[in-house]
C-alpha cells in the first residue's frame, strides 16, 4: 500500500546506564546545618563564575581552556572541588545547547507546516499524513502573520547556534519566573529566596576509584558516617583531620543499599549530591554510580516464551498476554493511573501502576513490549491547529519518565523490554483485533487491541489479517486462506490484493464444459431452474 511509512525493527531494550537512590540526613545540629550552608554558598558562587566563563567561550573552548578554569578554581577551594564544578558547568551547557537543537528544529517544523498550509487552498482537505488547508480568510491571515514570526525567530536561533552563544539559568528559569508572580507560585519573598539560594548551591562531588570508599571529597562509610572535605576557606571549620568536617547524623541506604556497601567497600567511584527542600526543611543525601554495562538477551530468546504487550494511554497501561504465534491468552489487563494534582503524586501513581505491572509479568514469567514513543514533535501547535484538547492530551502524558522508570525497574527484576515502532499499532489492533476479540462476556477495548498488536510486532508477526473468503470456500487444496505470511515474506503486511475471476477454483457460473446444457446433467427430470424442487421428507425409524 503507498503512503505508509516504513516500520523499524523491533530491538531489546538495554538496562540503565546509571543508578541513584538518596536518603534523608536526619538528626543535624544547628552548626552542621550553617556548615552546609555557608560551603554550599560558597561554592555554588564559584560555580556561577566557572559558568559564565564556560559560556563565554562558546564554540572555542579547548582542553587548555578547561585547564585553566580548573587551575582558577582550585586556590579557592580544592582540586577535587574545582574537577566537579568545571565538569558540572560543562555538563550543563551542554545540555543548553542540546535544548537549543530541539528548540531550532521545532521552529523548522512549525515554518514549514505553516508555509505548506497557506500553500493550499481555504478550505482544503488535508491529504493522508498531511494537514489541509486553513479553514477562514481569518485564520489564513493570522497565520501568515505567525508565519513572520516563527521566521524571525528561527533566524535569531540559528545566529545564537552558529555563535556558540546558550541560555542558562543557575537556579531553574521556572523558579526565576516565578518571582515576577508570587501568588500564583505559592510563595513569598522570604521563602522564594530561601528556594532560590538553596538551588543556587553547588554541593556534589564525583567518585573516583581507588580511593577510600570511592569518593575523597565526600566520603561516607560503611556505618553511614558523613565527612566532608571543606574548602580553602573554611577549613577552619573543621572538627576532623585534614580539613574534613564529620556530620552528626547517619545516612542508611535501604533502597540498594547491599549495592552501594559492595562499591565502598571495594573503593569504586561514587558520586555524591547533597539537597536542601525547603518546603520540608529536610536535607537529603544522593548517591549514583554507573554500571557496568552487560550485553542484552537476544531478541529469538525473549520471544521463545511469549510476551506481553502493553499500549500507555493517558489514564491507563493496557497489557495482554501473547503466545509465541501471537495468540491472545487470557484476559486483557489495565493498570490505571491518576496524572492530575502535585506532581508528587502523578509521580507516585506512575510508579505503583509500573509496580503492578512489572509484578503480573513477573509472576507469568513474561517479557513486556512497548511502543518506542517520542511525542517531541507530536505536541506542535501547528501540528494540530486547533485541536487542543488533544494537544493537551498528549502533552500530559509523562512517556519519557514513564519509560525511563520502566527500564530501571524492570532491569532490577530482570524483566526483559522489546521496543517497537509505533506506526499504526492503534489504527490496525482496533480494525483487525477489536471485533474479533469482543465476546458477549468481554468487551475488548481499542487500547486492548492495540496491545495485542505492539505484542504482534515485537513477536515478528504481522499486525494486520487478510481478509477472510466466504465460509464454503475456506478451505481448498491449500489450506486455510487466512494463514499468516511468514516474517520473511515481502509485503506481509499489506491487505490481500483483489484477484479478476471467481473467488474458488470451481468453475463459474456459465464457464463449465457443460453450460450450455443444463439438462444434460444426471437429475431426474428437467434442471432444477425450470421446476420447483422439496426435498422428501426423512424417515424416523427403519
Amino acid at each position: 500500500m503507498g503512503g505508509l511509512r516504513v516500520v523499524a525493527a523491533s530491538f531489546v531494550v538495554p538496562g540503565p546506564s546509571g543508578v541513584a537512590i538518596r536518603d534523608s540526613l536526619k538528626g543535624l545540629t544547628v552548626r552542621d546545618e550553617e556548615v552546609l550552608r555557608l560551603v554550599g554558598g560558597l561554592l555554588g558562587s564559584l560555580a556561577s563564575r566557572d559558568l559564565k566563563a564556560r559560556c563565554a567561550a562558546g564554540l572555542e573552548h579547548d582542553s587548555d581552556r578547561w585547564a585553566r578554569r580548573k587551575h582558577a578554581l582550585t586556590g579557592e577551594s580544592s582540586s577535587r572541588w574545582a574537577g566537579s564544578i568545571t565538569k558540572a558547568t560543562h555538563d550543563q551547557w551542554a545540555l543548553a545547547r542540546r535544548g537549543q537543537s530541539a528548540h531550532i528544529s521545532s521552529l523548522q517544523t512549525g515554518v514549514d507546516t505553516i508555509t505548506y498550509r497557506l500553500s493550499l487552498p481555504i478550505g482544503a482537505k488535508g491529504s493522508r499524513g498531511r494537514p489541509g488547508g486553513y479553514r477562514s480568510k481569518r485564520e489564513w491571515f493570522a497565520k501568515s502573520r505567525r508565519l513572520y514570526l516563527l521566521q524571525d525567530r528561527l533566524e535569531q536561533e540559528r545566529a545564537r547556534w552558529e555563535a556558540g552563544r546558550v541560555r542558562v539559568v543557575r537556579g531553574g528559569r521556572r523558579l526565576l519566573r516565578a518571582r515576577h508572580n508570587l501568588e500564583a507560585a505559592g510563595l513569598t519573598e522570604a521563602g522564594w529566596r530561601l528556594r532560590w539560594e538553596a538551588e543556587r548551591w553547588f554541593l556534589q562531588a564525583d567518585g573516583e576509584s581507588g580511593k577510600r570508599y570511592g569518593n575523597e571529597t565526600i566520603r561516607v562509610g560503611p556505618d553511614g558516617e558523613v565527612s566532608i572535605r571543606l574548602p580553602a576557606p573554611l577549613a577552619h571549620l573543621a572538627n576532623a583531620p585534614h580539613g574534613r568536617y564529620v556530620l552528626a547524623c547517619r545516612v542508611r541506604f535501604r533502597h540498594r543499599g547491599g549495592q552501594w556497601a559492595d562499591r565502598i567497600t571495594a573503593h569504586r567511584a561514587v558520586a555524591y549530591r547533597i539537597h536542601h527542600d525547603t518546603g520540608r526543611a529536610r536535607w537529603y543525601l544522593t548517591v549514583s554510580w554507573h554500571n557496568t554495562p552487560v550485553r542484552t538477551v537476544p531478541l529469538e530468546a525473549v520471544r521463545a516464551g511469549g510476551l506481553a504487550g502493553v499500549d500507555m494511554n493517558a489514564d491507563h497501561l493496557a497489557a495482554w498476554r501473547l503466545d509465541t504465534h501471537g495468540n491472545p491468552v487470557g484476559e486483557p489487563r489495565r493498570f490505571d493511573y491518576d496524572l492530575t494534582g502535585s506532581a508528587p503524586h502523578r509521580d507516585a501513581q506512575v510508579r505503583h501502576a509500573l509496580i503492578r505491572l512489572l509484578h503480573w509479568a513477573e509472576r507469568h514469567h513474561l517479557a513486556l513490549a512497548i511502543e518506542d514513543l517520542d511525542f517531541h514533535t507530536e505536541k506542535t501547535r501547528e501540528k494540530h491547529g486547533r485541536r487542543k484538547r488533544f494537544r493537551r492530551l498528549v502533552s500530559g502524558m509523562p512517556t519519557a519518565k514513564l519509560r525511563a522508570r520502566l527500564m530501571s525497574m524492570a532491569a532490577e527484576l530482570n524483566i526483559p523490554l522489546v521496543a517497537v515502532d509505533p506506526a499504526y499499532t492503534s489504527r490496525w489492533g482496533a480494525q483487525h483485533w477489536q471485533r474479533p476479540l469482543t465476546t458477549t462476556t468481554r468487551k475488548t477495548t481499542r487500547h486492548d487491541a492495540a496491545a495485542v498488536a505492539i505484542g504482534r510486532r515485537a513477536l515478528g508477526h504481522p499486525i494486520r489479517r487478510r481478509t477472510a473468503p466466504p465460509p464454503p470456500h475456506q478451505r481448498d487444496a491449500v489450506g486455510h486462506r487466512t494463514v499468516q505470511a511468514a516474517p520473511g515474506i515481502p509485503g506481509r503486511e499489506e491487505t490481500r490484493p483483489r484477484v479478476p475471476g471467481p473467488r474458488t477454483r470451481s468453475a463459474g457460473a456459465g464457464l463449465g464444459a457443460k453450460a450450455g446444457d443444463q439438462r444434460a446433467h444426471n437429475r431426474s427430470g428437467h434442471a432444477a431452474e425450470h421446476q420447483s424442487w422439496h426435498q422428501d421428507p426423512l424417515p424416523l425409524s427403519h
